[in-house]
């Protein structure tokens, strides 16, 4: 019959949610309040970067040009931690011999705002933009990716569900 919704097979597939899903109830990235992005560029050094995130208990840092603002990358305070401690790099150096860069020719990136659903968010965290590449942290932007507006981590998601009436 024509018009009949259940042969329909080009229905959207449905999404994996995890029981924390349930607890979202309809709460966005803004509902995490993250905290503003603390920003290093290139040629801060390594010292005063770390000192940045320790101050505020951060646990990565986006890194933008000096220029332009543009987000360039991003510094893994665990990751930095572990290339002090084995001699990669010196506190001395500049950010730009630590940071991990964004690589803009040829790869997506999924965009994150603060009217990103949570359940998104959570998907975004467990297989990245291919579903194949977990990511530990999001950096949130405004619609149109021109402006860092906050980084939201794993962390933050889970401690949202710890408090979220349930």
């Amino acid at each position: 019959m024509d018009g009949d919704l259940r042969s329909n097979t080009h229905a959207p597939p449905q999404i994996q949610s995890s029981s924390w899903a349930q607890k979202y109830r309809g709460a966005t990235v803004e509902d995490l309040d993250p905290p503003p992005a603390l920003s290093s560029k290139p040629t801060d050094l390594i010292s005063v970067a770390l000192m940045n995130a320790y101050e505020r208990d951060y646990t990565h840092l986006t890194v933008v040009s000096e220029d332009t603002r543009a987000l360039l990358g991003y510094l893994n305070i665990p990751r930095l931690k572990e290339l002090l401690k084995n001699g990669s790099v010196r506190d001395s150096d500049h950010v730009e011999r630590a940071m991990q860069r964004f690589r803009r020719r040829g790869n997506v990136y999924k965009v994150i705002t603060m009217d990103t659903p949570l359940e998104e968010l959570e998907g975004f965290f467990n297989g990245g933009v291919d579903g194949n590449d977990p990511q530990d942290f999001a950096v949130v932007t405004d619609g149109s990716r021109r402006f860092v507006l906050g980084v939201a981590t794993k962390g933050d998601l889970a401690e949202f569900v710890k408090r979220r009436p349930g």
